[in-house]
C-alpha cells in the first residue's frame, strides 16, 4: 500500500503538464511504451504512426511525439521515409548494458553509505514491500529502486549516468522476469532489494557493494537464459 501511493505520486508529478493535451500525450507514450515492454509490439518489427493512431484511438500528433519520445530512451529507431522500428534487443548491447551498470551501482551504493544522510537511507524503507501488480507495475517498482540509490550517491553527474542507464533496463527487466509465472510470487527479487537496504543502512560498503553485484549478475542470468528464444533476439 505504501509503494502504491508512492508511485501514483510519482505518476501525478511526472504528469503535471498544465493541459488536457499534455495528460493525452503521455498516456498514448506510456501506452505504447508498455506494449513495447512487454513485447506486445514485437522487437524488430515496423510500426507506423497511422496504425497506432488506430490501434491507440488517437491521432497522429501524439503517437509522433510518443515515438520521438521512444527514439531518445532507445526503444524506437527511425527509418527516414518508412516509419518506424521496434529497437530489436541485441545480446551484444545487453552485455554492454550490464557492464555499464555494475560499474555504475557499485559506485553509487559506496557513496550513498558514505554521503547519504540518515533521513535519506531511511527513505528507501518504502521499496521494502510491493503491492501484488501485473509485471509492468513491478518493472517500475524497480526501476525506481535503483535510480533512488543512484540519486543518493552525493554525485549529481554520475547519479544522471546511472538512471539513464537504468531506465533502458525497463524491457530486460520485463524480459528477464516474464517467465515467473506470477510476479507477485517474485518475493526472492524483494528479498534481495531488502538486504541492499539493510546493508546501506548499517552503513556496510563492502557487503552492500557485494550484494548489489550479485543481484545484477542474477538479472543478468535471467536475461540471457531468456534471450536463447530466437524470437525475441536481434
Amino acid at each position: 500500500m505504501i509503494f502504491q501511493v508512492y508511485v501514483v505520486n510519482i505518476i501525478q508529478v511526472d504528469r503535471i503538464e498544465g493541459s488536457g493535451s499534455g495528460l493525452m500525450r503521455d498516456g498514448v507514450y506510456e501506452q505504447i511504451r508498455a506494449d513495447i515492454l512487454s513485447c506486445a509490439l514485437v522487437p524488430g518489427s515496423a510500426v507506423y504512426e497511422n496504425e497506432l493512431a488506430q490501434r491507440y484511438s488517437v491521432s497522429k500528433s501524439p503517437v509522433r511525439d510518443a515515438l520521438l519520445r521512444l527514439q531518445e530512451h532507445g526503444l524506437v529507431e527511425v527509418l527516414p521515409r518508412k516509419g518506424y522500428r521496434i529497437r530489436p534487443i541485441s545480446i551484444a548491447d545487453a552485455h554492454d548494458l550490464y557492464e555499464m551498470r555494475v560499474l555504475l551501482e557499485k559506485a553509487s551504493v559506496r557513496r550513498a553509505c558514505d554521503e547519504a544522510s540518515d533521513d535519506q537511507l531511511v527513505s528507501l524503507d518504502k521499496f521494502r514491500e510491493v503491492d501484488d501488480g501485473d509485471l509492468a507495475h513491478w518493472v517500475m517498482y524497480n526501476r525506481l529502486f535503483h535510480k533512488s540509490i543512484a540519486e543518493l550517491s552525493g554525485n549529481t553527474r554520475m547519479a544522471k549516468i546511472t538512471c539513464e542507464v537504468i531506465d533502458q533496463f525497463d524491457r530486460l527487466t520485463f524480459v528477464g522476469v516474464s517467465n515467473t509465472q506470477k510476479i507477485s510470487s517474485g518475493e526472492r527479487y524483494v528479498s534481495e532489494h531488502r538486504e541492499i537496504i539493510d546493508s546501506l543502512q548499517s552503513r556496510d560498503r563492502s557487503k552492500a557493494t557485494k550484494l548489489i553485484v550479485k543481484h545484477i549478475q542474477k538479472s543478468r542470468k535471467r536475461l540471457f537464459s531468456v534471450l536463447e528464444n530466437p524470437q525475441i533476439v536481434d
